[in-house]
């Protein structure tokens, strides 16, 4: 038998397994140690509403979004488009006045937690996080344009279908070049799937400065790779599925050249040596670098801001929708 998992928080738990019979004995051996209730079907998890259909399992967090704009007094406010603007020139602002940094903290730790379900958020609330310790008027306005996006947005989440057949890992890694206009350090973006279904993206600025896109590109994908086969050894442990080999796609046809094939050239060979290890997961084969066309590229909207038509289509390729009130 395929056994049953536990997810555990302080004194909330979830179980979830293929057997409905071992479920229930697992339920009644626990109630039989500790006092517990059993609530049903998962509806509502810390924050998370669960949308349990025939066609899959839909998570959201309408209610928190509407929590925290009560709370900053946005839930009246106009909904805007995009989150953050296009090509947005966001910095220090030394010379900006400042606003309660108690305030523009609070308010970014709330949108973090709505992070676990709203990845088209990522990138713009990566920006503001970067002004935490002096936020400016200037910082507190793009703040106040995440919540805008948000009240529009607000039953928009993330739906898993039930796969069939062998489980299947995908990742998409993408980079911009030199975003952040202080350090000129590049974001990376990176986006996983099981069968189809976003679980796992990140977007994150670099810790080097990268010289060219192809290095931003490449950096981007090793730090992916590292990602990737920690999820392939979470699936093997939890389902027992068998070590496929994980398909990245890149759309950056000079990096792809250099994960593949180790030229040490005037352009490469500057780039730290740890970055060099996706090379070795390729020629182990546990993992597989794809082509994929910008268009198509599914991390694009985690590492810049998009105008609004490109980000509504980036926002559907990712795996974002919107289930309604």
């Amino acid at each position: 038998s395929a056994g049953i998992i536990v997810g555990v928080y302080v004194d909330d738990l979830i179980v979830t397994g293929e057997s409905p019979s071992e479920i229930t004995a697992f339920k009644q051996q626990m109630m039989g140690e500790f006092e517990m209730s059993d609530l049903g079907l998962l509806t509502y998890y810390l924050g998370i509403e669960v949308l349990q259909g025939t066609d899959g399992i839909a998570i959201k967090q309408a209610a928190y979004a509407r929590k925290i704009l009560t709370q900053f007094g946005m839930l009246d406010c106009n909904s805007t488009s995009i989150p953050i603007e296009h090509r947005s020139q966001l910095h220090k602002d030394a010379q900006g006045s400042t606003v309660d940094p108690t305030e523009y903290r609070r308010v970014i730790g709330c949108l973090r937690y709505l992070l676990h379900t709203r990845p088209d958020l990522s990138y713009a609330v990566g920006v503001v996080s970067r002004f935490m310790e002096r936020p400016t008027v200037m910082h507190f306005k793009a703040v106040k344009q995440i919540l805008r996006y948000l009240k529009g947005t607000i039953n928009c989440g993330l739906m898993f279908s039930g796969g069939n057949g062998a489980v299947e890992i995908t990742g998409f890694t993408d980079s911009d070049l030199a975003g952040d206009s202080d350090d000129r350090r590049s974001t990376s973006g990176m986006a996983f799937y099981f069968n189809g279904s976003l679980v796992s993206w990140s977007s994150q600025k670099q810790k080097t400065v990268a010289l060219s896109s192809c290095e931003a590109e490449f950096m981007a994908a090793t730090a992916a790779a590292c990602h990737a086969l920690w999820l392939r050894g979470l699936l093997i442990e939890m389902i027992g599925a068998e070590a496929r080999p994980v398909k990245l796609y890149v759309d950056n046809k000079s990096a792809i050249a250099l994960m593949k094939n180790p030229v040490f050239h005037g352009r490469s060979k500057h780039i730290d040596t740890r970055y060099h290890f996706i090379r070795e997961c390729v020629e182990s084969g546990k993992i597989q670098i794809e082509f994929v066309r910008t268009e198509e590229q599914r991390a694009d909207a985690l590492t810049k801001g998009l105008p609004a038509a490109r980000l509504a289509t980036a926002r559907h390729l990712l795996g974002v929708r919107d289930f309604g009130p």
